[in-house]
C-alpha cells in the first residue's frame, strides 16, 4: 500500500506589505506519497518557493492544513518546526550553505551535533554518506577548495545524514555548469532509486524533466500536476 507523506489542504499564504496584502498561494492542495520525485516549477511570483517553505516547515501556512507524515504541522510553533526539520527533512540550497571554516566531513556531521550523537560516531557516518556521493577522497577539504559540484554532493550529503523523510532541493543546479549540473541529477535519480523522496523546485524545464512528476504553478495556484517520463541527461 503507497504511504502518504505529505497532505495539504487548501493552504493559503498571506504577505502583507503595509495596508496591501499579497496572496502568494491560494487554496493550494497536493498529496505526495514515499518515494516519489517531484518538481515544482514556475516563472518568477508563482508561488513555488512560499510553497517549498510551507513544505519544509520553514513556514506556516495563514489558512488550510499540512499533514506529513499524517501530523498536522499547520499550527506548530517555531521549537515544533525547528523538531520536524532536524527530523524529518534534508535540504540542499542553491547556494550550498556550507560552513567555510569546516571541512567536508565536519560540515556533513553538524546536523548529528543536534541528535546528540558523539563525535566518533558522527564521523563514521558523515564518512559513509561522503562515498555515498563519491567523494571518499575529499572528506577533509574544506569548502573553498572543492569544485561547485563536489560542494552540492557535499550538502546532499549532509541532507542525507538524518535519513529524513524528504529531500527538499532549492535550484540545486542553479550555481552550477550544465555538465556537472546533470551530474548532479543523475545523483538525485540514485538517490531516488533507494527509495528517498524528493521534491526539487526550479525554474527550468530541462531540470524539471528529470522528475517523475511534475507540478506547475502560477499566480499561486497549481496549473498542472501530471505525471512524466524522466528525459535522459
Amino acid at each position: 500500500m503507497t504511504q502518504l507523506l505529505i497532505k495539504t489542504e487548501d493552504i493559503s499564504k498571506i504577505y502583507k506589505i503595509g495596508k496591501l496584502e499579497i496572496a502568494a498561494l491560494k487554496k493550494v492542495s497536493l498529496n505526495i506519497t514515499k518515494n516519489e520525485y517531484v518538481a515544482l516549477i514556475g516563472p518568477s511570483g508563482s508561488g513555488k518557493s512560499t510553497l517549498m517553505n510551507l513544505l519544509g516547515c520553514l513556514d506556516t501556512p495563514d489558512r488550510g492544513k499540512y499533514f506529513l507524515n499524517n501530523y498536522d504541522v499547520s499550527m506548530l510553533t517555531d521549537d515544533g518546526l525547528a523538531k520536524i526539520r532536524n527530523e524529518e527533512i534534508g535540504f540542499v540550497f542553491q547556494s550550498f550553505n556550507l560552513i567555510p571554516r569546516m571541512s567536508a566531513l565536519e560540515n556533513v556531521a553538524l546536523p548529528l551535533i543536534y541528535a546528540g550523537i558523539k563525535k566518533a560516531d558522527r564521523l563514521e557516518i558523515a564518512a559513509k554518506k561522503l562515498a555515498d556521493v563519491g567523494l571518499t577522497e575529499r572528506i577533509t577539504h574544506k569548502p573553498n577548495e572543492l569544485s561547485g559540484g563536489e560542494k552540492q554532493r557535499v550538502a546532499i550529503a549532509r541532507a542525507l545524514i538524518n535519513n529524513p523523510s524528504i529531500i527538499l532541493a532549492d535550484e540545486p543546479t542553479g550555481n552550477l555548469d550544465t555538465k556537472t549540473s546533470y551530474e548532479i541529477l543523475d545523483l538525485f535519480e540514485e538517490i531516488h532509486a533507494k527509495g528517498n523522496t524528493i521534491i526539487m523546485v526550479t525554474h527550468e524545464a530541462d531540470i524539471a524533466s528529470r522528475s517523475h512528476r511534475i507540478i506547475k504553478l502560477r499566480d499561486g495556484m497549481i496549473e498542472s500536476d501530471e505525471p512524466n517520463i524522466p528525459a535522459s541527461a
